[in-house]
């Protein structure tokens, strides 16, 4: 695994569909972030159905498990980490916001999204703004618009390209 210029990571609060885990894996192992997975999970998190879902991305992203949010965030406030919050019911939009090379992107499960108790609890919260009358985004897209969206401000596509 070659090093990342970054330590971003994407959390998932118990995520419902094992599909869309697997999708979250293979965006993190192309854009070099890490996932954190906060049981319990709408799925057996075992490792048959991860290098199913995961497909060949697997060797290429590293990915944590917390058996709750408290060992999550235990976690996160003793390495120094801010959790942000994406939620359709925040009013700061991501796009005005400045993100830190150690930020956490936490996202809530597909079915019910992130929990107000637990938003509440996140350091900040953002919403990616949508056309009236629609209601959200798959769970992978939003936090792919998000997360590419930290890199471009913290400069890594730039390191990127640079190598091509």
């Amino acid at each position: 695994m070659t090093p990342r210029p970054h330590a971003l990571r994407i959390a998932l609060h118990e995520p419902d569909l094992a599909p869309n885990f697997g999708a979250m894996l293979r965006l993190a192992a192309c854009l070099g972030a890490e996932v954190e997975v906060i049981e319990p999970c709408g799925f057996p998190l075992d490792d048959r159905r991860i290098r199913r879902s995961g497909m060949d991305y697997l060797r290429h992203v590293r990915w944590h498990r917390h058996p709750d949010f408290a060992t999550f965030e235990r976690a996160c406030r003793m390495a120094g980490r801010r959790i942000i919050a994406l939620s359709r019911h925040a009013q700061r939009p991501y796009h005005r916001f400045t993100f830190a090379p150690t930020d956490v992107l936490l996202l809530g499960a597909e079915s019910r999204g992130l929990p107000a108790a637990i938003q509440a609890r996140a350091d900040v919260a953002l919403a990616i703004p949508l056309r009236p009358g629609l209601r959200s985004l798959n769970l992978v897209t939003a936090a792919a618009i998000v997360l590419a969206e930290a890199l471009r401000q913290l400069g890594v596509f730039d390191v990127w390209s640079a190598h091509d």
